[in-house]
């Protein structure tokens, strides 16, 4: 696989002037999304100036009228930003994806399956909304590997009957296939209790959480400051979390600053890498030639599939069965 380095010189060497145009529009896009924005909040200042000086009082009328201001904007905002998102994918994100692996495919529209979402148990709540884009498929050194941007929501309601949306996961899902059948599962998960509540409450909290299995302690301090594992099987969780793979975790929990969610179920390896944001969308805001955007594209998609050799799944990682 090309290195970060060879990845980012593909970027501006061979892309560059498709890049240089696709840039061209951005710019005559910012223009003109700065325009029709400043003239929606124009438009809701004198209605808002007209409520207040016919009732002396905006009352709730400030937040409808927001409210209205900020749909009536994403809506602008995903209507003219669409071609210029489409082309953006075609003539970056794809060829990037190729780059690092001909035998790779990319579907912008596609997203790993619901159903591969629920089997990994990482996340135990009903789904009542799901969607992706930016799916990715294929093999490297000979090892299934998919991935997506994914988010999944649930839904509440008030007492007034309002629908309120909360987000489950949001993020890049990447689901890769070992060369071994697991026998129980096992879950390695951030240690929120313990980065809230400190190591003894925290630890307590941890015992007490049970959805995932046993809690299983490990030796590594620094996984454990940031990790807890939970299997069915305390036996086998220790084969699996070798001193060289939880040394690798740590590596991608620092490289992508993110949450990450971890789960070896049957012969499938999970992980959740949580952005709470999607991606691979280019702004409109920042432009495509800044090295830091360059490399936040590059930065991920190296790591999603990148995952194979980190983890070394073509590999025998213990040397019991």
């Amino acid at each position: 696989m090309k290195s970060t380095s060879e990845l980012t010189d593909f970027y501006y060497k061979t892309l560059y002037p498709d890049l240089k145009t696709i840039e061209e529009e951005r710019l005559r896009l910012k223009s003109k999304l700065t325009t029709t924005f400043a003239f929606i909040g124009l438009i809701a200042a004198i209605v808002m100036y007209g409520i207040y000086d016919a009732t002396g009082t905006l009352n709730d009328g400030i937040f409808i009228i927001g409210f209205i201001a900020v749909a009536i904007g994403g809506v602008v905002y995903k209507m003219t930003v669409r071609d210029y998102t489409q082309t953006f994918k075609q003539k970056v994100i794809r060829p990037l994806v190729r780059a690092i692996d001909e035998q790779l495919s990319y579907q912008p529209e596609g997203m790993v399956g619901q159903m591969r979402f629920e089997r990994s148990g990482l996340f135990r709540r009903s789904i009542d909304r799901y969607g992706g884009n930016d799916y990715v498929r294929g093999e490297i050194d000979g090892v299934p590997i998919e991935f997506s941007d994914l988010h999944a929501q649930y839904q509440t309601k008030d007492s007034k009957g309002n629908t309120h949306w909360h987000t489950i996961f949001q993020g890049l899902f990447i689901v890769s296939e070992f060369n071994k059948h697991f026998k129980g599962t096992t879950y390695v998960l951030p240690d929120s209790a313990q980065k809230s509540f400190g190591t003894l409450i925290g630890q307590w909290l941890q015992s007490t959480t049970g959805s995932h299995g046993e809690l299983v302690k490990m030796d590594d301090p620094e996984f454990e400051k940031h990790f807890v594992v939970y299997a069915s099987d305390q036996i086998e969780a220790r084969y699996i979390l070798t001193p060289s793979l939880m040394e690798r975790l740590n590596r991608i929990r620092k490289r992508s600053k993110a949450e990450l969610y971890i789960a070896f179920v049957s012969s499938h390896l999970y992980l959740g890498i949580s952005t709470k944001r999607d991606l691979f969308e280019p702004s409109v805001f920042q432009s495509l030639l800044r090295l830091e955007q360059a490399m936040e594209y590059i930065g991920y998609l190296h790591l999603a599939i990148g995952m194979v050799e980190e983890l070394k799944l073509n590999q025998k990682l213990w040397s019991k069965s």
